[in-house]
């Protein structure tokens, strides 16, 4: 035998590890919290506009190198902003600044 262990001895492991895991809602993180917030106020004015709404991945891969800490801030300027869209995509965009 290879040294590996048939798959009937590993699964019990597995569904004691499953049972552990946080389930609903205490499995949200911060940064998904954030994520939630975005979504909302980005669909909203997609919405209006007649545009498709955004997704999570969508959203996800948007604001993939930004740390954590810079999306309090850019939450906190599009909040302040007229347009939460337009500053919040504004934002995005490094040839802006």
């Amino acid at each position: 035998m290879n040294g590996m262990k048939p798959i009937r001895d590993i699964l019990p492991d597995i569904e004691k590890k499953a049972a552990a895991a946080p389930k609903g809602r205490k499995r949200e993180t911060e940064r998904g919290e954030l994520m939630r917030f975005f979504l909302r106020h980005l669909n909203y004015s997609r919405k209006q506009d007649g545009l498709a709404p955004l997704t999570m991945a969508r959203l996800g891969a948007e604001i993939e190198g930004i740390p954590t800490a810079d999306l309090y801030y850019l939450k906190s300027v599009c909040s302040q902003a007229k347009n939460f869209s337009k500053k919040f995509w504004w934002e995005l965009d490094p040839k802006k600044h």
